[in-house]
């Protein structure tokens, strides 16, 4: 049986739960990390505590946990369950700061989907609040499953404006020339990986743009990718059924080995 954290006590995983009553539970208001363990090592362990105090604070939610706290319940439960390569969630909800740490196998993709890329599809929608990682994620739940149904792996998000933001779990690139284009930070998710592909970027002397690209331009670029812990740094093949360029996905791989080596 899995165990699980609650409030900085070792539970099993079955009661780590709230009441169907509770208020933030039922307006989801909380907010998340998810972060791997990588050979026994918690991978950027500082950078996703400050961000889940900072989608925390985005929310009017005070995190009283400090980073040791956090460190020390992770290690407990890494130990508890004799984990060594894993995929750690934190859940802090409400005000009243209920936390709950639990924990999944990490996902691996074949490796066909770097070498061939994935087929994506789009979705118009904003995620509320955007740089905050909170729990609403009916959004994401719709755009994903609609993509599912379609046979894609991802679902590009399309604001109100026709321009591709983000993935419903990823964030979004496409490259052309010497040039990276990702949505500008105020408009996404500030993912943990986005760092690494932004540090590989200027390794690989890339001009970066932080400009969003029109849905009906993303069949102009050279190569599209998306990235998250899991994937890393994952090429597109198709777009709605339609086929993209991958003229550049040699250089997608690199981003991707390179976010590999910088966990």
């Amino acid at each position: 049986m899995r165990s699980a954290i609650k409030n900085g006590i070792l539970i099993n995983e079955e009661d780590a739960t709230l009441p169907v009553t509770s208020r933030s539970m039922q307006y989801a208001y909380s907010v998340y990390e998810a972060l791997k363990l990588k050979n026994g090592e918690f991978v950027h362990l500082e950078e996703h505590y400050e961000r889940l105090k900072e989608s925390a604070r985005g929310i009017n939610i005070e995190l009283k946990y400090s980073f040791d706290d956090i460190k020390r319940y992770l290690n407990m439960l890494k130990e508890k369950d004799g984990l060594y390569n894993e995929t750690f969630r934190i859940l802090l909800v409400g005000k009243e700061n209920s936390l709950f740490i639990t924990h999944n196998e990490t996902k691996s993709y074949p490796d066909s989907y770097y070498s061939e890329g994935v087929d994506v599809t789009t979705y118009h929608g904003e995620r509320f609040l955007p740089n905050y990682k909170t729990s609403n994620l009916l959004l994401s739940y719709l755009a994903l499953e609609d993509a599912e149904n379609k046979g894609a792996f991802e679902a590009l998000l399309i604001n109100r404006d026709g321009y591709v933001t983000e993935g419903t779990r990823s964030n979004f690139y496409a490259l052309k020339g010497n040039k990276l284009y990702t949505a500008p930070d105020k408009d996404v998710l500030l993912g943990v990986t986005r760092i690494g592909v932004i540090e590989a970027a200027k390794s690989m002397n890339l001009e970066i743009a932080y400009d969003a690209i029109k849905a009906e331009d993303l069949f102009s670029f050279d190569s599209l990718f998306i990235s998250s812990t899991s994937m890393k740094a994952m090429p597109i093949r198709s777009v709605d059924g339609m086929p993209v360029k991958r003229v550049m996905n040699t250089m997608v791989l690199r981003f991707s080995d390179y976010v590999g080596k910088w966990e």
